[in-house]
């Protein structure tokens, strides 16, 4: 792949978003910081001033209040493009470590790749991890990417959830793809097992937010960002079954928190569902269900409109082997009853 400079594709670069109604009453730079997360926030009051970043096409004081639902507008000249991709890699992301990996690579083209992830393997570095995660093998598969924000990463996967997520490969695939998710075009369908008798199909529509008593989940709150999941029963277990998951918006943990809000959690989500799990499942998993310490959750299905001619992609994959050797114990323990 040929190397991309920052400073082109400055208009397909551009990225919008809509102030929460629950930011009423904040500043514009402090609200711009929080949905505008890859840059600073004294980068962001900079563009607000020279006019970059627009309110409702509209240019805005820094300090002025928002009164919510007012759309955010980023558009930078070639001339500041290059400064954005320093602060995309703040906080020394910029110095992260190409390491060697085996990655499980679905699809590739020259504008994106489409990776089945693992278990246990962690998206990116954060503090007190900046090894061993997706990116660090990306940037050793394609060292290019370090010229494309988060090395292409676009969207996130718990770390013990499997399956499918999309790599950007360039920066106009990147701002493309980013906006598909905006738009909630992108479509992503989930296997999960979950406990207890739960009804055959169903939506919930739950915001979303941070658990007020432990800041390390999340939980459905009054206050929290809008959140909507579909799912409906593919087969059923004694004390469990099978679901089709399909997501319209992507928050975090979003299936095992609108799951377990429901009081049916994923079985082995050790966050959400750990202590309601051995009291639920009538039936003994033995070794398997001591050994299947993660949350029953694959990304099977992604659909996206490709960033060259907006065709549209889909790609499958099937779930790991501890997942699939879970189901086939549950069909052969219900078989043994019948």
């Amino acid at each position: 792949m040929s190397s991309e400079n920052p400073s082109q594709n400055v208009e397909s670069a551009a990225q919008s978003f809509d102030v929460p109604l629950d930011a009423a009453g904040q500043r514009l730079d402090a609200v711009a910081a929080k949905l505008f997360s890859d840059y600073s926030r004294g980068r962001l009051q900079s563009w607000i001033t020279a006019g970059y970043l627009s309110v409702d096409g509209q240019s805005r004081r820094t300090r002025d209040k928002l009164i919510g639902g007012e759309r955010l507008e980023l558009k930078l000249p070639a001339d500041e493009s290059g400064n954005s991709w320093e602060d995309t890699w703040a906080n020394g992301a910029a110095h992260i470590v190409a390491e060697p990996m085996e990655i499980d690579i679905v699809h590739t083209d020259e504008q994106f790749y489409i990776v089945n992830k693992s278990a246990d393997c962690v998206m990116h570095p954060a503090p007190g991890n900046r090894t061993g995660t997706l990116m660090n093998g990306l940037l050793h598969l394609e060292p290019e990417l370090r010229q494309v924000p988060r090395a292409g990463i676009v969207h996130r996967l718990d770390k013990d959830t499997t399956g499918l997520c999309v790599v950007a490969r360039t920066l106009k695939a990147h701002a493309n793809l980013v906006q598909q998710l905006q738009a909630r075009t992108v479509s992503r369908e989930y296997l999960a097992v979950a406990i207890g008798d739960i009804p055959d199909d169903g939506t919930v529509d739950e915001p979303i937010g941070r658990h007020p008593g432990d800041r390390k989940k999340m939980a459905v709150v009054e206050r929290g960002k809008p959140a909507r999941t579909h799912y409906r029963v593919i087969e059923r277990f004694r004390g469990c079954a099978l679901l089709a998951v399909k997501l319209e918006t992507g928050r975090t943990h979003q299936i095992r928190v609108h799951m377990a809000h429901l009081g049916h959690p994923l079985l082995g989500d050790a966050v959400y569902g750990r202590r309601n799990q051995q009291n639920s499942v009538p039936f003994k998993l033995g070794a398997l269900m001591t050994a299947f310490t993660r949350q029953a959750l694959h990304a099977r299905q992604l659909g996206i409109q490709h960033p060259d001619d907006n065709r549209y992609c889909v790609y499958k994959a099937e779930p790991p082997e501890d997942m699939q050797a879970l189901i086939a114990h549950m069909e052969e323990d219900l078989g043994l009853q019948e």
